[in-house]
Protein backbone atom coordinates (compact mmCIF):
# COMPACT_ATOMS: atom_id res chain seq x y z
CA UNK A 1 0.00 0.00 0.00
CA UNK A 2 2.80 2.30 0.90
CA UNK A 3 4.36 1.72 -2.57
CA UNK A 4 1.23 2.51 -4.42
CA UNK A 5 0.61 5.58 -2.37
CA UNK A 6 4.21 7.28 -3.20
CA UNK A 7 3.76 6.00 -6.70
CA UNK A 8 0.33 8.06 -6.81
CA UNK A 9 2.72 10.87 -5.01
CA UNK A 10 5.04 10.82 -8.32
CA UNK A 11 2.28 10.82 -10.53
CA UNK A 12 0.07 13.62 -9.13
CA UNK A 13 3.90 15.57 -8.87
CA UNK A 14 4.07 15.01 -12.52
CA UNK A 15 7.39 13.43 -11.65
CA UNK A 16 8.59 16.06 -9.83
CA UNK A 17 8.98 14.50 -6.53
CA UNK A 18 12.25 12.48 -6.79
CA UNK A 19 13.66 15.69 -8.45
CA UNK A 20 12.80 17.34 -5.34
CA UNK A 21 16.10 15.87 -3.64
CA UNK A 22 18.42 17.06 -6.50
CA UNK A 23 19.91 21.39 -6.41
CA UNK A 24 17.90 23.15 -8.94
CA UNK A 25 20.30 25.39 -10.00
CA UNK A 26 21.33 27.10 -13.69
CA UNK A 27 24.91 25.60 -14.60
CA UNK A 28 26.13 22.09 -14.12
CA UNK A 29 27.29 20.88 -10.46
CA UNK A 30 30.82 19.97 -11.90
CA UNK A 31 33.42 17.70 -10.73
CA UNK A 32 34.90 17.36 -7.46
CA UNK A 33 36.18 20.55 -6.63
CA UNK A 34 40.26 20.17 -6.58
CA UNK A 35 40.55 22.45 -3.87
CA UNK A 36 38.56 20.72 -1.33
CA UNK A 37 41.45 20.73 0.88
CA UNK A 38 40.83 24.06 1.75
CA UNK A 39 36.93 23.17 2.57
CA UNK A 40 35.11 21.28 5.61
CA UNK A 41 32.92 18.77 3.51
CA UNK A 42 32.49 18.28 -0.16
CA UNK A 43 32.22 20.75 -2.70
CA UNK A 44 32.04 21.02 -6.57
CA UNK A 45 33.39 23.19 -9.09
CA UNK A 46 32.59 23.74 -12.72
CA UNK A 47 34.52 26.84 -14.29
CA UNK A 48 32.32 28.97 -16.45
CA UNK A 49 35.04 31.57 -17.67
CA UNK A 50 39.00 31.00 -17.11
CA UNK A 51 40.96 33.67 -17.23
CA UNK A 52 43.17 34.62 -20.38
CA UNK A 53 44.56 37.68 -22.37
CA UNK A 54 41.09 38.38 -23.69
CA UNK A 55 39.01 37.44 -20.48
CA UNK A 56 40.57 38.98 -17.47
CA UNK A 57 38.33 37.34 -15.33
CA UNK A 58 37.51 33.81 -13.48
CA UNK A 59 34.11 32.34 -12.94
CA UNK A 60 33.24 29.70 -11.66
CA UNK A 61 29.88 27.84 -10.14
CA UNK A 62 30.57 26.43 -6.77
CA UNK A 63 28.25 23.54 -4.98
CA UNK A 64 28.22 22.76 -1.85
CA UNK A 65 26.66 19.71 -0.27
CA UNK A 66 24.92 20.40 3.37
CA UNK A 67 27.28 21.54 5.54
CA UNK A 68 30.02 21.90 3.38
CA UNK A 69 31.97 25.30 3.72
CA UNK A 70 35.25 26.86 3.20
CA UNK A 71 38.18 28.08 5.14
CA UNK A 72 38.70 31.12 6.41
CA UNK A 73 40.06 32.84 3.61
CA UNK A 74 40.51 36.13 1.78
CA UNK A 75 41.25 37.59 -1.95
CA UNK A 76 43.81 39.89 -2.23
CA UNK A 77 41.33 41.70 -5.59
CA UNK A 78 37.95 40.65 -3.64
CA UNK A 79 35.34 38.27 -4.77
CA UNK A 80 31.56 38.73 -5.35
CA UNK A 81 29.15 35.80 -4.76
CA UNK A 82 25.90 35.38 -6.87
CA UNK A 83 23.83 32.51 -4.96
CA UNK A 84 22.01 30.50 -7.38
CA UNK A 85 20.48 28.02 -5.44
CA UNK A 86 19.90 26.26 -2.05
CA UNK A 87 20.70 28.11 1.67
CA UNK A 88 24.07 29.28 2.54
CA UNK A 89 25.84 31.09 5.56
CA UNK A 90 28.30 33.74 5.02
CA UNK A 91 30.58 35.41 7.52
CA UNK A 92 33.53 38.09 7.87
CA UNK A 93 35.94 37.75 10.20
CA UNK A 94 34.42 39.56 13.67
CA UNK A 95 31.22 40.00 12.49
CA UNK A 96 27.97 37.94 12.40
CA UNK A 97 26.97 34.96 10.14
CA UNK A 98 24.78 36.26 7.62
CA UNK A 99 22.11 33.41 5.86
CA UNK A 100 22.23 33.14 2.23
CA UNK A 101 19.71 32.90 0.19
CA UNK A 102 18.85 32.42 -3.70
CA UNK A 103 19.33 36.18 -5.40
CA UNK A 104 21.10 37.42 -2.79
CA UNK A 105 24.90 39.25 -3.87
CA UNK A 106 28.03 39.62 -1.63
CA UNK A 107 30.40 41.80 -2.39
CA UNK A 108 33.55 41.03 -0.16
CA UNK A 109 36.42 43.67 -0.52
CA UNK A 110 39.76 43.10 -0.93
CA UNK A 111 41.91 41.10 1.91
CA UNK A 112 38.63 41.03 3.68
CA UNK A 113 39.10 37.30 5.68
CA UNK A 114 35.87 35.57 5.41
CA UNK A 115 34.08 32.01 4.77
CA UNK A 116 30.79 30.61 2.99
CA UNK A 117 29.14 27.39 2.39
CA UNK A 118 26.07 25.76 2.80
CA UNK A 119 23.98 25.44 5.81
CA UNK A 120 23.51 22.81 8.04
CA UNK A 121 20.45 21.55 6.22
CA UNK A 122 20.70 22.52 2.82
CA UNK A 123 22.67 22.12 -0.38
CA UNK A 124 24.09 25.52 -1.59
CA UNK A 125 25.64 27.09 -4.68
CA UNK A 126 26.50 30.40 -5.78
CA UNK A 127 28.25 31.59 -8.75
CA UNK A 128 31.87 32.81 -7.70
CA UNK A 129 33.78 36.14 -9.39
CA UNK A 130 36.74 36.55 -8.82
CA UNK A 131 37.92 40.39 -9.36
CA UNK A 132 40.93 42.53 -10.07
CA UNK A 133 42.80 39.86 -11.94
CA UNK A 134 45.53 39.36 -12.71
CA UNK A 135 46.72 40.22 -9.62
CA UNK A 136 44.25 38.96 -7.03
CA UNK A 137 45.53 35.81 -5.17
CA UNK A 138 43.76 34.12 -2.60
CA UNK A 139 45.11 33.30 0.57
CA UNK A 140 43.90 30.06 2.23
CA UNK A 141 43.70 30.18 6.17
CA UNK A 142 42.60 27.90 8.90
CA UNK A 143 39.45 25.43 8.89
CA UNK A 144 35.94 26.85 10.43
CA UNK A 145 35.34 25.24 13.52
CA UNK A 146 32.21 23.39 14.57
CA UNK A 147 31.25 26.52 16.98
CA UNK A 148 32.43 29.28 14.65
CA UNK A 149 29.81 27.49 12.14
CA UNK A 150 26.95 26.93 14.24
Amino acid sequence: MKKLLVLLMIIMAGGNLIMAEDLNQPFAKGELNPYNKFFTGTTHLQMLVTKDDVWNSSIGNVTFDKGARTNWHKHSGGQILLVTAGTGRYQEKGKEIQILKKGDVVKIPPNVEHWHGAAPDSEFAHISIESNLPDNQTTWLEPVTDLEYK
